[in-house]
């Protein structure tokens, strides 16, 4: 049977009170029953020291006899319910409370006997009971008094010292006559003990009922989102990513919610690119492959007279090309992305490896009426990095930016320096149509082409700057894009410098 996790708390608080709860009445028990045995054996001390003094020096000095001394501790023994014991000096037990006493009770005419005490074997002399019982000293003592009593008794023993004066009244020595000895039942205590319990209980069941209330009331605020989290996260397993959560809280729970909801935007922005991804590859696929088995059907069948089957066959292999450099960038990008790709680190001066690219573009750049511009405010203009992917990462920059500047207007490449990070910063920036802040989020998206009708440029993969992001990321650096519609666009990114940490 599965439990659910309110059942699983419910369960382990319940397990804490008991557990509390029974540690603290083993030590509240302990302690008390302490106290009242101190307290208890301190009221008998002090019992015994006035019995000794009211009559045991009575009987010293003649005017009680042993009767008058059994007579008077069943007195004592009646107010305190215990039993009182006179012990000589030698160890005989002089005199006692009646083992077996019968109290008279009136009732109207009636007198009925009720036994109070179980008859007790009585030794002649103490130290037939205990041979090493010290009756020179004060001491308690809780036990059965060895063996003697049925039950629990708590015993005092308290020394009866007599002063012997001289002629001038002055004392001259002590002399010790014995110990009166006191015993109480623990029954008492025990009693004490329940009715203190008896009165602790109730308070304490009405906190544990308290106690589980506020609980189930802080639970279910708190395992009500849960659950509904819980029913969320099985829609998005099954595909529903519209499904909200409806939780606002401003707490732990909150953010994990809107976390949540973020994650299931993104997921449906995945989903989108993924349609956007076999729609693109599709298409750059198709195009070509349509063209190639256009012209070849029609120099099959005669369409295409011979004289410009040369011409059709140069048409046939640029898409073949096109094919071939689109698979490439797939796999190069698969690559990068699964792996990263393989860096070979030097040194070597950025400036040498823009120009030599700047130089590939300048028949493109005079057919298309684009001046491309170099600008250098950076004395030291060495970097670590993989020349050669820098040198792919610089040209898929200046042909992106070929492509959507319109005739008569620039291109800047620019160097400048980042002295406190110790980077060169390269940008590229055109004159061109520019972007709103929706494109570039998706500039970077593989087969994301910023232009409408997919770029002016035909034989544009649309993978050339997720590339180069990834080149960029693979060097530890950043790239970003800043643009504004009708202003033109500038990709930005950075470079360490060579005795910067590298990590390749």
């Amino acid at each position: 049977m599965q439990h659910s996790i309110l059942d699983r708390i419910y369960i382990a608080f319940l397990a804490i009170l008991i557990v509390s709860f029974g540690i603290l009445i083993v030590f509240t028990s302990m302690m008390t029953r302490r106290s009242l045995i101190a307290e208890k054996t301190e009221t008998l001390s002090n019992e015994a020291s006035l019995i000794a003094q009211q009559t045991i020096l009575g009987y010293l000095t003649g005017r009680y006899s042993e009767q008058d001394l059994v007579s008077l501790f069943d007195y004592y023994s009646s107010s305190l319910n215990a039993d009182v014991w006179y012990v000589d000096e030698y160890g005989r037990v002089v005199a006692t409370s009646q083992a077996s006493q019968e109290e008279n009770e009136e009732d109207g005419s009636e007198r009925t006997k009720v036994q109070k005490k179980p008859e007790l074997d009585i030794p002649y002399n103490i130290y037939q009971l205990a041979p090493d019982y010290n009756i020179t000293t004060s001491h308690s003592e809780i036990g059965d008094f060895y063996g003697l009593y049925p039950q629990e008794m708590i015993s005092v023993s308290m020394p009866v010292h007599v002063d012997i004066l001289d002629g001038n009244r002055q004392i001259t020595r002590t002399v010790s006559h014995g110990s009166i000895i006191i015993l109480a039942t623990a029954s008492q205590i025990n009693e004490q003990l329940r009715n203190i319990f008896s009165i602790v209980l109730i308070p304490c069941l009405v906190i544990i009922v308290i106690a589980f209330i506020f609980l189930a009331v802080v639970s279910r605020k708190v395992l009500t989102p849960v659950k509904r989290l819980s029913q969320v996260a099985n829609e998005y397993s099954k595909g529903n990513l519209e499904v909200r959560t409806g939780i606002t809280s401003q707490d732990e729970i909150g953010d994990l919610a809107e976390s949540m909801e973020y994650m299931a935007d993104e997921l449906s922005k995945l989903e989108d690119y993924r349609r956007d991804f076999v729609s693109n590859i599709s298409h750059d696929f198709r195009s070509p492959l349509t063209s190639i088995k256009g012209y070849v059907e029609a120099m099959k069948d005669g369409t295409i007279p011979p004289e410009k089957m040369d011409r059709y066959l140069d048409i046939v292999i640029n898409e073949t090309q096109r094919l071939t450099k689109l698979t490439q960038g797939l796999l190069d990008l698969n690559n990068l992305e699964s792996y990263g790709p393989y860096l070979k680190l030097t040194e070597f001066d950025i400036i040498d490896v823009i120009k030599s690219t700047l130089n590939t573009f300048e028949i493109k750049g005079i057919e298309r009426g684009v001046a491309i511009y170099l600008n250098n405010h950076a004395e030291n203009t060495m970097v670590m990095a993989d020349k050669t992917k820098i040198q792919q990462v610089i040209y898929n920059l200046i042909d992106n930016a070929l492509k959507f500047t319109p005739e008569g207007k620039h291109i800047y490449v620019t160097v400048t320096e980042k002295e406190k990070e110790d980077k060169l910063q390269i940008s590229v920036r055109d004159e061109g149509m520019g972007m709103d802040e929706e494109m570039q989020k998706k500039i970077f998206i593989r087969f994301y082409k910023g232009d409408p009708s997919r770029g002016k440029d035909k034989t544009g993969t649309g993978l050339g700057l997720a590339i180069t992001k990834e080149i960029i990321k693979a060097h530890h650096e950043v790239i970003t894009v800043e643009s504004k519609v009708g202003e033109g666009t500038e990709f930005i990114f950075t470079l360490s410098r060579p005795h910067s940490e590298q990590i390749g």
